[in-house]
């Protein structure tokens, strides 16, 4: 299971990383532009409002932090509500990219299980 979690970590941690950078410097071109209707509507929003630099900067700190492995755990934290979302608008507004979104829900959830036993205090029914 350590291999395995290994590779997750590295995978997950390029993806985010890369395309978090992808973000800030646009190396990686958009084909066709944006994407029809409420996709394109939802991701223009996000554009105009400068909230998309607010995600990649979360994508590239929780991506470096699974490389370089160190606070992997609040790295996963970080990315988690990101991998959600990305999730959502691919399952919900553009279809295309379902299948890498999926691919990066599989990684994190098996990081999550390899790494049960620091996220088991989130699961207190009951704080004092």
């Amino acid at each position: 299971m350590k291999i395995v979690a290994l590779i997750a970590r590295i995978l997950l941690g390029l993806v985010f990383f890369v395309f978090g950078l992808n973000g800030f410097l646009n190396f990686i071109p958009m084909k066709g532009g944006l994407p029809p209707g409420a996709a394109g509507q939802f991701v223009s929003a996000l554009v105009q409002s400068h909230y998309m630099y607010v995600v990649s900067g979360l994508q590239v700190l929780g991506g470096l932090l699974l490389l370089i492995n160190r606070y992997t755990i609040l790295g996963l934290v970080i990315l988690g509500p990101v991998i959600v979302n990305i999730f959502l608008f691919h399952a919900l507004l553009f279809h295309t990219g379902l299948g890498l979104a999926c691919v990066v829900v599989i990684l994190w959830l098996l990081l999550f299980f390899h790494y049960n036993k620091h996220f088991s205090s989130l699961f207190v029914q009951k704080a004092d």
